[in-house]
């Protein structure tokens, strides 16, 4: 039986991840970072059989052990300080985290294991202002303190250490979602929103850049390419992508189409606004969530993976929003059936 070192196994991606390679019947270890809330909120847990580890891509010590404890014949590393608005306010954090944590878990691990096969989370971030279609032969031009830690550990852990011998790769993962997303990110927050405001629990929703182009898919279909990646003959780096482009205000269409809302436009930068059916301003434009360097356009060319991995996404544009708008509705409608539970209680 193969085992494999999840770190980030707590995040969207790492549910997915665990959740495949369980299937594939491998013992499943997870690097697990402590917080105050639930770290597997995200699982079917403890139900879910897999092996954690108390550690910290920041703390040597615990990756060290880690890699001593499971001896991984696969390492998966997720783990990353992800928000990119949030690396512009703290730099130091996301470089320790994103430069040298995978520099501590790529050391380790092959130092427990030479053979070992290593997966890095890469982001389509590191494009940056690189036109698009964006291919694993585009030139990386970061404008975020996230996507530069994240490039330079791209080529001083991923490509270096692969011209040294060893079998490690790269997802250079363009945008990918599900319900299981951290409400923090934007299309979270649109769903959620949109939902609320569908139940009467919200009144507006407050946005950037609705320009923004971004080549979202589902994240469940991603993990598989993760994993179609450390099953080959000879290690490399892939785009996964599904080739189209959206923007944020298509999001927002999306997920209120799904809802029974039509959203009407109008005014321009940050004038712009969004009116239901009824006249309501719904959607207005808050300057303090525009980042400080944008990523204009991002879409994916996977055709290397479609062609080597035999790799295509399964979940469509208009399904992945579906699927995250019908969770968040579910989810507030029970919280709103409570609160007026509640209400009448206390009437009596």
């Amino acid at each position: 039986m193969k085992k494999a070192l999840i770190t980030g196994i707590t995040g969207q991606d790492g549910s997915y991840l665990s959740e495949f390679l369980l299937k594939k019947g491998y013992e499943v270890y997870g690097l697990v970072r402590r917080t105050s809330n639930d770290p597997f909120a995200r699982f079917d847990y403890p139900n879910i059989k897999i092996h954690k580890i108390d550690g910290n891509l920041r703390d040597l010590e615990t990756v060290r052990r880690a890699m001593e404890k499971v001896v991984p014949d696969e390492v998966y590393n997720l783990a990353a300080q992800s928000h990119v608005a949030t690396s512009f306010t703290c730099p130091e954090e996301t470089e320790d985290i994103n430069y040298y944590g995978l520099g501590r878990v790529v050391n380790e691990a092959i130092r427990v294991n030479p053979k070992v096969k290593i997966y890095q989370a890469s982001t389509s971030e590191m494009f940056g202002s690189s036109k698009p279609p964006q291919n694993e032969k585009t030139p990386f031009k970061p404008v975020s303190p996230y996507a530069e830690a994240k490039r330079r550990a791209h080529e001083d852990f991923v490509v270096n250490m692969r011209k040294k011998g060893y079998f490690i790769c790269s997802g250079i993962l363009f945008n990918h979602e599900s319900p299981r997303r951290g409400a923090q990110f934007v299309t979270r927050k649109i769903t959620i929103s949109l939902a609320k405001l569908k139940l009467g629990l919200q009144d507006q929703l407050e946005l950037g850049n609705l320009g923004a182009k971004r080549d979202w898919g589902f994240a469940g279909d991603y993990v598989e390419a993760m994993w179609k990646i450390l099953q080959q003959k000879k290690a490399d780096d892939y785009v996964i992508a599904t080739g189209e482009s959206h923007t944020v205000r298509d999001f927002v269409n999306e997920a209120a189409l799904n809802l029974g809302i039509k959203i009407k436009w109008s005014g321009k930068g940050v004038n712009e606004i969004g009116k239901d059916q009824n006249g309501n301003t719904i959607v207005k434009i808050d300057p303090k969530f525009y980042r400080p360097a944008e990523v204009d356009f991002l879409c994916g060319d996977a055709k290397k993976a479609r062609k080597e991995l035999e790799w295509k996404p399964k979940v469509s544009f208009a399904q992945l929003v579906k699927m995250m708008v019908e969770n968040d509705l579910n989810h507030y409608k029970v919280i709103s059936q409570n609160q007026l539970f509640e209400q009448n209680q206390r009437a009596k």
